[in-house]
């Protein structure tokens, strides 16, 4: 049995006993208690992602970009008692990518192009991860703190997580503000490209000379990430509420993808069919430091409209900076449903280590062709409709249906990458 076997296998396990115990709950506590959750929670989400562009990153900034992602979580809410909450979530995300499919464009077809992805099994994968919180507040609900961890595994990477919060209420609960923190252990199963594998030979090699990379394996695979977040939150008038928010993130370790290929322009061209070979993978600092910085406005227009805005400033000391905005508008069409329009701009500068195609020399120090940190421009266009019944008159099992969210989103960048993406999520609460 495979490590992910075992942790999927884990998952659905601590799934049944968390379930059996709600219902136990349900059944058992008899007495009313005035409490911050009054009864347990169960969301039922699930996500499709589609994409497509011309500029992976596994084949050196040219070459498909398709990849389908398809997501489902479950997350449990339980008041263990009047003041605390218990969360967890857990989820499943499998995947089939072209791009990651030519780490080894040999293992599939005859005619080998990164146009195309191969058939074999580095095309598909699957992440699985649990998320558990525990959340307390105090007698006068003013002050609320709340722990919570991570794991999450797939089989070239793998992630330990944990962090907290702490928020105070103010001004008869006007004014808000939350110091939270996390940090994140991971590590790579490094996977690199077939043709930068030790004992490599393949007789169709094609180019001027013998094919002679600069590769050499990475010595430290850990990632550790640590962020720091402030955000504070004001009841403005009736109708309008701000907030705003700043996060300090800083990142160390193999911050480079083992598998993306980069290609030099002092390099001859070397080629397995219509496929070119690696000259190396990308090189990039084992430090960044990432502030990012914004807010939100929202406006109640009237009885059928409210009007959400946002704005972040992005910053890192890789060079890029960013900017986003974006506005939704839910509109009440009935007591039970609700539409929401939504859009979403965003814009980024590029990495000082960026280079398209065959433009990076091999003296540099660092070097990537992942478009995803070159300059770019993006909208998001987006349409949601939310049922809601605050009665929960429909009902399965021993839970009520509260609501049900359906959204689709479509992404365009102006480097060519288009995807789209439809959600679908439930929220049952118990009877």
């Amino acid at each position: 049995m495979t490590q992910l076997s075992r942790s999927v296998k884990s998952v659905f396990v601590i799934l049944f006993f968390l379930i059996t115990f709600i219902g136990w709950s349900q059944q058992a506590d008899t007495s009313y208690k005035r409490r911050v959750l009054e009864t347990s929670e169960i969301d039922l989400l699930f996500s499709y992602y589609n994409q497509d562009g011309q500029n992976a990153a596994v084949t050196g900034g040219e070459g498909t970009e398709e990849l389908t992602d398809a997501t489902s979580s479950i997350v449990l809410r339980m008041p263990m008692n009047e003041d605390d909450i218990l969360t967890v979530d857990v989820g499943l995300s499998a995947y089939t990518s072209a791009s990651s499919s030519n780490v080894n464009p040999l293992d599939g077809g005859l005619n080998v192009t990164p146009f195309d992805a191969s058939s074999g099994e580095s095309r598909k994968d699957m992440l699985v991860y649990i998320n558990p919180s525990y959340q307390h507040s105090s007698d006068d609900r003013n002050t609320i703190w709340s722990a919570n961890a991570y794991f999450s595994s797939e089989y070239d990477y793998s992630s330990i997580g944990f962090g907290g919060s702490f928020t105070k209420l103010f001004n008869e609960k006007n004014t808000e503000i939350t110091l939270s923190g996390r940090v994140f252990l991971d590590k790579w199963n490094s996977q690199y490209p077939i043709e930068l594998r030790e004992g490599f030979f393949d007789d169709r090699i094609s180019g001027n000379g013998t094919y002679s990379p600069i590769f050499t394996e990475f010595d430290d695979e850990n990632r550790n990430s640590y962020s720091l977040s402030l955000s504070f939150s004001q009841i403005l008038s009736q109708k309008l509420q701000g907030a705003l928010f700043m996060d300090v993130v800083s990142q160390n370790g193999l911050l480079s993808t083992p598998f993306q290929r980069v290609y030099f322009s002092d390099f001859e061209d070397f080629y397995i069919d219509e496929f070119q070979l690696a000259d190396n993978v990308e090189q990039l600092p084992d430090s960044r430091f990432k502030l990012p910085v914004g807010g939100r406005l929202n406006y109640y227009l009237n009885d059928l409209v409210i009007l959400r805005s946002y704005y972040r400033f992005y910053w890192d000391d890789w060079g890029i900076s960013s900017h986003t905005a974006s506005l939704e508008a839910p509109f009440k069409l009935t007591d039970k449903f609700t539409l929401f329009p939504t859009y979403r701009y965003y814009t980024q500068t590029a990495a000082d280590y960026f280079y398209p195609k065959e433009q990076a020399l091999s003296t540099y120090d660092f070097y990537t062709s992942d478009y995803d940190l070159s300059n770019y421009d993006a909208h998001q266009y987006g349409i949601g409709v939310q049922y809601k019944d605050i009665f929960t008159s429909a009902s399965v099992l021993n839970f009520g249906l509260k609501t049900i969210n359906l959204r689709f989103s479509q992404y365009d960048r102006s480097d060519g990458l288009s995807a789209f993406i439809v959600t679908l999520g439930t929220t049952f609460v118990g009877n």
